[in-house]
């Protein structure tokens, strides 16, 4: 809760710089699920227009605090298919209930950012974790696909976006405003640590992503990399450490509109935007089913072309002095 607070949370004390406005409400709207069990029908309040992939689960790290195809003790190969959650399991996953390998020992971030099939959803109205609202999202249950239009097509929902006062009610809804986090601490810390990195300066980069993965409730780089990772220098080169911190912001920023500006400026886009976008298997009823990834667009990012936007021909026209982007 405290990690979707720092974004859902009016003026907390880890804004730096946000934006007030009424299109907050609007998105909260556009991410929220129906998973009032009183109003399943309220489409028009839980609109579930934006929807994460399954590209985006994949980049949180387990619990041992390090990606999860790097992690020697969790089961990789197997995160597609699925298991029963325990009582152990009960404060982020649905007790008694079948759901994939991929939502189980996985990082705090994971759980307050993503809804998914077989999550937990705490809110104000649901009060406490014996009531906690639960996403069942396989076809013929509460948060299946209703209709023709304002579902998730990925089986995936934004939660952290959502304030934990958001009500559904009569196909309308009240909520609490916040402003948009154009700039928030840990952004900051990540972007320090980034610049140290790029300047030499492995080890005191290291000073500003730790407290990023503290608050996560996570070890710092250096003993998660040491104790988990099947790469355990990874953090001790300037190549190793970027993409662990460009990771580090992807999960900790994720939703809040700085990857589009990130992978551009890193020069990853050409990779990073040339993949295969995913979601679950939404038309199934039986766990086996539905946990088969399905694709849903075969993105295209053409490099250099795509680096730079193209210009309006009206401004070219009144200003003479411009010229086109390149290949525009």
């Amino acid at each position: 809760m405290s990690i979707r607070n720092s974004i859902c949370e009016k003026w907390n004390n880890e804004l730096i710089w946000g934006l007030s406005g009424r299109a907050v409400n609007d998105l909260q709207s556009f991410c929220m699920a129906r998973i009032d069990p009183e109003n399943l029908g309220n489409m028009w309040a839980a609109q579930e227009r934006l929807n994460p992939t399954i590209e985006i689960a994949n980049s949180f790290y387990t619990d041992n605090g390090v990606p999860i195809n790097e992690d020697k003790v969790w089961d990789y190969s197997g995160r597609y298919s699925s298991q029963v959650a325990g009582s152990e399991d009960r404060f982020n996953l649905a007790e008694g209930y079948e759901t994939a390998k991929l939502n189980y020992h996985r990082e705090n971030r994971y759980y307050a950012s993503l809804a998914f099939d077989g999550s937990v959803w705490y809110m104000q109205k649901n009060g406490s974790d014996e009531k906690a609202f639960t996403v069942k999202a396989r076809m013929g249950q509460p948060q299946a696909k209703l209709g023709a239009y304002n579902y998730s097509v990925t089986g995936y929902w934004p939660k952290k976006l959502i304030s934990w006062k958001f009500v559904l009610s009569n196909n309308s809804s009240t909520t609490e405003w916040f402003p948009w986090p154009e700039l928030r601490l840990a952004d900051l810390y990540l972007l320090y640590a980034e610049a140290l990195n790029e300047r030499d300066q492995t080890t005191a980069a290291l000073d500003w992503i730790d407290p990023v993965r503290k608050r996560a409730g996570l070890k710092g780089v250096e003993e998660s990399w040491k104790n988990y990772s099947t790469k355990p220098d990874k953090y001790k080169t300037k190549a190793g450490l970027r993409e662990i911190i460009q990771q580090e912001r992807t999960i900790e920023l994720v939703f809040e509109g700085q990857r589009y500006y990130d992978v551009r400026r890193w020069k990853t886009a050409a990779t990073e935007l040339n993949q295969k976008i995913h979601g679950w298997d939404i038309d199934q009823e039986a766990p086996e089913a539905y946990y088969r990834p399905k694709v849903l667009f075969d993105q295209q990012f053409v490099a250099p072309r795509d680096y730079f936007s193209p210009l309006r021909e009206e401004i070219l026209y009144f200003n003479k002095n411009l010229v086109q982007n390149p290949n525009w």
